[in-house]
């Protein structure tokens, strides 16, 4: 990591075990890099010697500034990439970019996700279903990563162990659902578990030493959560850092042949 780092990037003392191959140069890329869990995984890979070169990607040049700032201090070793996941095209040609670079992928994580923006908020009851809210979630919380499942086969087409997780919820459990509401998040969450699973299952297939995971980050301090902490305990409401520390933990300790899990950020099974 460069030396003169912006002091709001925190360095981490977590060192993975995640078990790539150590003689040759690792690669990652990071989908929904602008903010929060996202930029929170960049700066953990900066940290890493292990990882040679990161991938990130932003929607909105106004929505990523920090990430801006960051790749001036991340070298040559972090690329920014320009992706809107409800856009397949920008899915393409991220891989290609990567491709064309002649790298191979051995790190992939979806954090792309959307609970609420100016437009809407997570439905409370039936009577606030709306057409247009669903097919939003859906596009940004499910599709997207199924499309991403979709290119990046092209990448990890490799011998080398590697990761693809995908950052879920535990709200997007079936056998969990206790509370209701929020119909259209829990339901896109949902959809997002079962595409990662059975792309697992065609991975195992195609590209067999990549193991596909979902992620549950637990509650984390992000715009995305910020208008429901009022109830959260605090010592169940995590910073970034500590979410993104807990969950690359989890990942480092995936062995060949676990793929197709859906785990929480203290590593236990979660039901479907």
């Amino acid at each position: 990591m460069p030396q003169n780092m912006p002091q709001n990037i925190t360095q981490t003392q977590f060192q993975t075990k995640f078990k790539i191959d150590r003689t040759a140069p690792a690669t990652a890329l990071v989908v929904g890099a602008s903010q929060g869990i996202g930029l929170g995984f960049v700066k953990l890979l900066l940290e890493d010697t292990a990882i040679a070169k990161i991938y990130a990607t932003y929607r909105k040049p106004e929505t990523a500034q920090a990430l801006m700032a960051l790749s001036q201090w991340g070298g040559d070793r972090l690329v920014l990439l320009k992706m809107d996941v409800t856009d397949e095209a920008q899915i393409e040609s991220g891989i290609q970019h990567i491709q064309a670079a002649g790298d191979k992928l051995h790190v992939a994580i979806y954090c792309v996700g959307m609970l609420h923006d100016h437009q809407f908020q997570p439905e409370k009851s039936l009577r606030s279903l709306n057409k247009d809210q669903l097919l939003r979630y859906f596009e940004v919380n499910a599709i997207g990563a199924g499309l991403l499942a979709k290119h990046l086969m092209a990448v990890f087409r490799h011998e080398e162990p590697s990761i693809f997780a995908t950052i879920s919820a535990k709200v997007g459990s079936i056998g969990d659902n206790q509370l209701g509401g929020w119909y259209g998040y829990r339901a896109s969450k949902a959809a997002l578990n079962m595409l990662m699973k059975t792309a697992a299952l065609e991975y195992a297939r195609r590209c067999p030493n990549t193991q596909v995971i979902l992620l549950h980050p637990g509650t984390t301090d992000t715009r995305l959560s910020q208008p429901f902490q009022r109830n959260v305990p605090p010592e169940k409401l995590f910073t970034i850092d500590r979410t993104v520390q807990q969950l690359w933990k989890v990942l480092s300790q995936i062995e060949p042949g676990e793929t197709g899990q859906f785990l929480s950020w203290d590593g236990s099974e979660l039901p479907w």
